[in-house]
């Protein structure tokens, strides 16, 4: 049976974090338990328990993109929103790759948290009801111009300007204004967002089909 009342689980080592986001959660009335490590949080979770996970990525011992992997190992569905204060393209495929909700860099915006808990509980109710998610995953990319299109494949493949500029034959101020376009259009403040977003609606697009 669907848990009605979902929780907000959060694993962070920081004792200072996980104090300031229960209290941030819990200020919208939903239910949360904090816990200063990935094997603490494996010990006590519960496979039916319904909610979502906020989770660091660097903890010692077992870090954040692992107990990612050994949920995914377990078969447990739990929406995982990853935060880290260290971003990179590479951390954040490996995120998305393993089935994340959410790639969020610290300090993280408590409005745009608490939008992605929402979804994420969301999420997590449609896939225990069997009911489809409410997102829609093309919207923005039909605002792309064919150029632009062109542009954002290639910058998602690791390619730089002056890379892209030579294959498509433009040149590097061209290119870069494609480039601020995607950004803007997809909204987005640079690469590495870019890369979480195109993940997220890849995954959103896969469990949608």
């Amino acid at each position: 049976m669907l848990n009605s009342d979902p929780t907000v689980f959060i694993v962070d080592d920081d004792d200072s974090v996980r104090e300031a986001l229960q209290f941030l959660i819990e200020s919208v009335e939903l239910n949360v338990e904090t816990y200063s490590s990935a094997p603490q949080f494996l010990d006590a979770y519960d496979p039916d328990a319904a909610g979502c996970l906020v989770l660091d990525v660097r903890m010692p011992g077992m870090s954040g993109l692992e107990l990612q992997e050994n949920m995914s190992t377990r078969q447990c569905g739990l929406p995982i929103i990853i935060a880290t204060g260290h971003a990179d393209v590479a951390m954040c495929v490996r995120a998305f790759e393993g089935g994340a909700f959410a790639f969020l860099e610290k300090p993280i915006n408590q409005q745009v948290l608490l939008e992605h808990v929402h979804r994420a509980i969301e999420q997590d109710q449609c896939n225990r009801t069997g009911g489809p998610p409410v997102q829609d995953v093309l919207a923005r990319l039909e605002q792309l111009t064919a150029r632009e299109r062109e542009v954002m494949d290639l910058l998602l493949h690791g390619r730089s300007m002056k890379q892209i500029g030579r294959q498509l034959g433009i040149s590097l101020p061209t290119c870069s204004k494609h480039r601020t376009r995607v950004l803007e259009k997809l909204e987005v403040d640079n690469d590495v967002q870019l890369v979480r977003r195109m993940l997220e609606w890849k995954e959103v697009s896969r469990q949608q089909s």
